[in-house]
């Protein structure tokens, strides 16, 4: 071969080199484009999905009043169950627990007209809104206009006066989690109620003056006894 057909020669091959970088860069480039709308669409995606979660409610679900967390791991222990007889775990936590008359199921989205007769309150004219199934923070509990129209619904609303002890409030979390949080509520109460722990559901009143390990029972029952039961079953 002579010398100017093996430097033609090796021109091409240069050349063809240089394709074949250029085809693998470009490769590269596309594969990254394909990734990078893919994360970009995921992430649209869920910043869709949170923004429209929050905002189911009224009479489609138990949904509404942000905040609410499910409940969390490495939670206290729990007393283990000792009756499952709600009467008598009532007597002996040292609660009450009263069946009251409805006050209405009215759809109000004024907090003027949320005026109950019981403290805290068990049925009567409630937000359009109900408050989300979950645990809730201090600082985040919903309004007492939700929290009725979680008892609409079915709910068991648990609740406890400001400044209980933090463990305490744990293991009212941890109770919440025995049965996965199923149609619970847990806040910090917004009425001023007369008690320490309180349950309600709808027309139904369980009220402890005092934290013990023998509330945990009458809760348990109480749960059992009155969750579902109301005018509106949403699941």
């Amino acid at each position: 071969m002579s010398s100017r057909q093996a430097e033609k020669e090796r021109r091409r091959q240069e050349r063809l080199v240089a394709e074949a970088q250029a085809a693998r860069r470009e490769v590269a480039r596309r594969r990254l484009q394909w990734v990078g709308g893919g994360l970009l669409a995921a992430v649209a995606l869920a910043v869709l999905i949170a923004a429209v979660i929050p905002n189911i409610g009224g009479d489609g679900g138990g949904t509404g009043g942000g905040g609410a967390m499910a409940p969390r791991t490495g939670l206290p222990p729990l007393p283990p169950p000792q009756s499952t007889d709600l009467g008598s775990s009532v007597k002996a936590a040292g609660c009450v627990a009263r069946t009251l008359p409805s006050e209405g199921q009215t759809h109000s989205p004024n907090p003027s007209d949320w005026k109950y007769n019981t403290n805290p309150p068990t049925s009567g004219t409630h937000s359009p809104t109900a408050a989300s199934d979950g645990v809730y923070s201090p600082l985040q509990a919903p309004s007492a206009g939700e929290t009725v129209h979680a008892l609409e619904h079915g709910r068991v609303d648990i609740q406890y006066r400001p400044g209980l002890a933090r463990r305490d409030i744990a293991q009212l979390e941890a109770l919440v989690a025995e049965n996965d949080g199923y149609h619970q509520l847990l806040f910090q109460n917004q009425t001023k109620m007369p008690f320490a722990i309180a349950a309600t559901a709808w027309t139904q009143m369980l009220g402890c003056k005092t934290f013990s390990p023998k509330v945990f029972d009458a809760l348990r029952n109480f749960r059992e006894r009155y969750a579902d039961q109301a005018p509106e079953q949403v699941p």
